[in-house]
């Protein structure tokens, strides 16, 4: 039966426990591969070859200060930011974050909620908004872009600048190489003038000055796109937030010791997939149990529903993210109004885009928002709440004898350790193994 309370909540935390949580750090194999040096650590390097360099201007590497883009963009008359933050255009991001009235900067759900609001901040003051994202986000602008944006439609004026992640010729993720590949094709095909940002003063003015006059000519979106370390780094200010007492790879581990021999795992992108794939290293355990959702940010909670529906002899586990969910939370009326009884939703709340910056998620807020409340209200058949070690392992084991849909959130801190590596294996390789392992009833 569904539970009449809005959470059952396995232990409840005092306001003097919140305070009194500790921060534990996940294990860290030193043997791994060397550190490799910060981003500040590289730019103080490559500002030293620029000195060595003289009069030989060709060799130097130039770097632009988020301080001086945010004024020039301030010039043209943008003060409105919203989007998806993506680690190229983090140290931007940290300061549009720290100098920007709230009610001029909001971070999205997803890309395609960003062009609504620019839309209606445009439509309510006539000014033009900046729109950012990772290229990966593109897919989710299509619609909006071409039924609302475009020049022929409503004709709205649009500044987008998008973090070129796959830029040809430089290493990267298969998922971001293909991505890469198409950005520019992907912008062209929808009617979008774009350039690379320049990484020095000048240029940027220049290609800013050119945007002005063709959203002022056209009143349609135009495109800026951002190659990695395009920007001198900008630290983001840290807010006061809950110090839970897990981490999220901590948490990662208790369900992953916990979980049965036959039980499938979907595991969402981003730093969780990467943290579950060296785990199963470390256990000498294979992957072939393991989805890693390596790209398709919000979309883990659907494919592990694909896979329940089509195999409900087994449990199916999907591991989910605070960013991820709140990006397609439509998933989760979804599976509330038609998930199988194996379906176990388990979902990591750092309150953070904790891969691509740690700016916050509508999640941090503990006392206003609420995922429970939100998967009871879709039909979720229960929402527990774990925030420490006992409390996830008893959690874990209720909800596999629980009839499902049924939804677990664990409250962690944000932040990983530094060493993370990357899975080793190809999507393919992945793919495969995963469809053997189903495959066996």
């Amino acid at each position: 039966m569904k539970s009449t309370k809005l959470f059952t909540v396995l232990s409840r935390m005092t306001g003097l426990d919140v305070q009194r949580c500790l921060h534990l750090s996940p294990a860290v194999n030193k043997s791994a591969v060397p550190e490799k040096p910060t981003q500040e650590e590289q730019v103080a390097e490559q500002q030293k070859r620029n000195e060595e360099a003289g009069q030989l201007t060709e060799l130097v590497r130039d770097f632009l200060d988020p301080a001086e883009f945010y004024k020039l963009l301030r010039g043209i008359g943008v003060d409105f930011f919203c989007g998806v933050p993506d680690s190229l255009l983090k140290d931007f991001c940290a300061y549009v974050t720290s100098n920007t009235p709230k009610e001029n900067h909001v971070i999205t759900a997803n890309e395609g909620s960003a062009i609504g609001l620019a839309a209606g901040h445009h439509l309510a003051t006539g000014k033009t908004a900046m729109v950012y994202m990772q290229n990966s986000g593109l897919g989710n602008t299509v619609n909006p872009i071409m039924s609302l944006a475009a020049p022929a439609v409503y004709s709205i004026p649009m500044l987008l600048l998008i973090g070129w992640r796959g830029e040809p010729g430089k290493r990267d993720e298969p998922q971001h190489r293909v991505q890469g590949q198409a950005t520019p094709g992907l912008l062209a095909a929808l009617g979008i003038p774009f350039q690379t940002l320049p990484d020095y003063l000048e240029g940027a003015d220049q290609a800013v000055q050119s945007a002005k006059h063709y959203m002022d000519l056209s009143k349609g979106p135009f495109a800026f796109l951002v190659k990695r370390q395009t920007f001198l780094p900008y630290k983001l200010i840290k807010e006061k937030t809950l110090d839970f007492p897990l981490t999220r790879e901590s948490a990662l581990k208790i369900i992953v010791d916990g979980l049965d021999n036959r039980d499938v795992v979907v595991s969402t992108t981003g730093m969780l997939s990467r943290e579950l794939y060296e785990y199963r290293v470390q256990k000498n355990m294979g992957h072939e149990k393991d989805f890693l959702t390596v790209g398709s940010m919000g979309h883990a909670s659907s494919i592990a529903l694909g896979i329940a529906l089509s195999k409900p002899k087994r449990q199916v586990f999907c591991l989910d993210g605070d960013g991820a969910a709140i990006m397609h939370m439509g998933n989760m009326a979804t599976v509330g109004q038609g998930g199988p009884a194996n379906y176990k939703h388990i979902l990591i709340n750092n309150g953070a885009h904790d891969s691509v910056g740690g700016q916050p998620t509508n999640a941090a807020n503990h006392t206003g928002f609420s995922f429970g409340a939100v998967v009871l209200g879709c039909g979720y058949k229960e929402a527990l709440l774990a925030v420490n070690e006992e409390e996830v392992a008893i959690a874990l084991s209720k909800m596999k004898s629980m009839t499902g849909p049924v939804f677990l959130e664990i409250k962690v801190s944000k932040g990983g350790r530094k060493d993370l590596g990357r899975p080793t294996r190809t999507p393919l390789e992945n793919k495969h193994d995963f469809m053997h392992f189903l495959a066996i009833n």
